[in-house]
């Protein structure tokens, strides 16, 4: 199944704004007062009985219809359904008192507050409320008091009406005084990925110095510098912290914005990475990378001005994770998560695993044992390739043992 979402951007009238905004803060406030239930009560992300427990007092406090009800609560159990998520992936560590790191994973209950929605929105279900027209090629849009009728820009849209995709659950939102409608759109493919047709087997060791270092079957290498974007969120940052100085209704409001515009290049970033290493391997390409929850990047991958920027230590590399993963889909290839335990202390050529062997200082990895030397995030990306291969010959979790060397 390979799904993507569409940006339909639509063109209301004047009247229809209206409606639309009113629809929109509406809901953004019935859902930040579902959150607020989910906080108090223990953090209940089952649909079903949130629904049974709240459905008729919110349709009576926000007029909302019955489908629009049932999709706050959706909408809100998604919302902290992903932030459970990223909290497991970024554990809390200490050290007891022998000395030794020990791992907490995080759950819902270190949140000190609900989760609160800032952005106006609607979630609209695909038949209910919302369709396509047939004539004029127009959307109709339920709202809080009738349908709307909105033409949309269809000329790169009209492909998924080719009868193979399927539309999801849209969303209504307003940005910069634009109105858009987001579809997620599915298919499903004529030919599954197969371990048994895998054409190339590539290591991505992702980082800060290089946003991106690559291996591949043939012992190719590539890297994608990450020197540029590290400068360009050093200009971020200081703008932020300048403009944090004062306080004033419009500062925070240029706040807001920065931070929209860093989230959008962050996102063309990564976009940009995806394309090109999908574009480069093509289909039936095994992608691995490491999984990195709970990994944090040690103070030696950043120069010196970067360490007192911690905003440098927060690249999305999640998303980057994500474009892959659905870029590869659409062309019959895989990404596979593996342990990152060792792969950057390993030697690739030998198997022996010291710490010691990786110098920070001049980026490179020399090995003791068998005198094998090479870039450190080049190891770090031929290790993790080497543990592709192992899960491509049958292994379903390959990793490696300070004990028992693999290779």
């Amino acid at each position: 199944m390979f799904t993507k979402t569409i940006k339909l951007r639509i063109y209301p009238t004047a009247e229809q704004v209206d409606m639309f905004r009113n629809l929109a803060e509406t809901y953004r406030q019935a859902c930040n007062w579902v959150s607020v239930y989910v906080f108090e009560h223990g953090f209940e992300l089952n649909y079903m009985k949130l629904n049974k427990v709240l459905y008729r007092e919110a349709r009576e406090k926000f007029g909302l219809k019955a489908n629009l009800t049932q999709s706050v609560f959706r909408t809100v159990t998604a919302r902290y359904k992903t932030v459970q998520e990223q909290l497991r992936r970024k554990p809390f560590k200490y050290k007891n008192e022998d000395g030794n790191w020990q791992r907490v994973e995080k759950t819902l209950e270190w949140l000190w507050k609900p989760i609160y929605f800032h952005r106006p929105q609607a979630d609209l279900v695909r038949g209910d409320d919302y369709c396509f027209l047939q004539k004029g090629h127009q959307l109709s849009l339920n709202t809080l008091c009738k349908r709307a009728k909105v033409d949309y820009a269809d000329k790169c849209f009209v492909q998924y009406f080719d009868g193979t995709w399927k539309f999801g659950t849209g969303k209504l939102v307003e940005l910069k005084g634009k109105w858009y409608f987001h579809i997620p759109v599915s298919k499903n493919l004529e030919k599954e990925f197969s371990k048994d047709e895998v054409k190339h087997v590539v290591g991505l060791d992702r980082g800060l110095r290089f946003l991106v270092a690559g291996y591949d079957e043939q012992g190719n290498s590539f890297f994608i510098s990450g020197k540029d974007v590290c400068k360009k969120r050093e200009k971020f940052a200081k703008l932020r912290a300048k403009l944090q100085s004062k306080k004033s209704y419009s500062v925070k409001r240029r706040l807001r914005k920065l931070s929209g515009r860093e989230n959008r290049w962050m996102s063309d970033i990564n976009h940009q990475i995806s394309k090109a290493l999908v574009d480069k391997y093509g289909e039936n390409t095994l992608f691995t990378i490491e999984d990195l929850a709970g990994v944090s990047f040690e103070d030696s991958n950043l120069n010196r001005s970067a360490k007192q920027k911690r905003q440098l230590r927060s690249w999305a590399f999640f998303q980057l994770e994500q474009f892959l993963t659905y870029k590869s889909h659409a062309v019959k290839s895989e990404v596979l998560q593996v342990s990152a335990r060792y792969t950057s202390q390993r030697c690739p050529k030998c198997g022996s695993i010291h710490k010691e062997h990786r110098h920070h200082d001049i980026h490179e990895y020399i090995c003791d044992n068998c005198g094998y030397r090479s870039n450190d995030d080049r190891i770090g990306a031929m290790n993790i390739q080497q543990l592709g291969a192992l899960w491509i010959s049958g292994d379903e979790h390959p990793k490696y043992s300070k004990t028992v060397s693999a290779g």
